[in-house]
């Protein structure tokens, strides 16, 4: 499933994760140039403010299923 950062950039959804310290469930997502990152969940899912109005961080492509 691919996801749009509310900057532009197009994100491919890898997997969740767990982060081992203190059980954070973090979102790992892959870069159109191939680089892997990972972002808390609650994170990566939030609104943002832009221009006044709240938007998702991140926002799924028509026609990606959520799952």
């Amino acid at each position: 499933m691919r996801f749009r950062h509310y900057k532009g950039g197009v994100y491919e959804f890898v997997c969740e994760a767990t982060l081992e310290a203190d059980h954070t469930p973090l979102i790992i997502y892959r870069a159109a140039n191939g680089t892997v990152w990972a972002r808390p969940k609650d994170v990566f899912f939030e609104l943002v403010e832009v221009d006044g109005k709240q938007v998702p961080r991140f926002a799924p492509l028509e026609g990606d299923a959520i799952s």
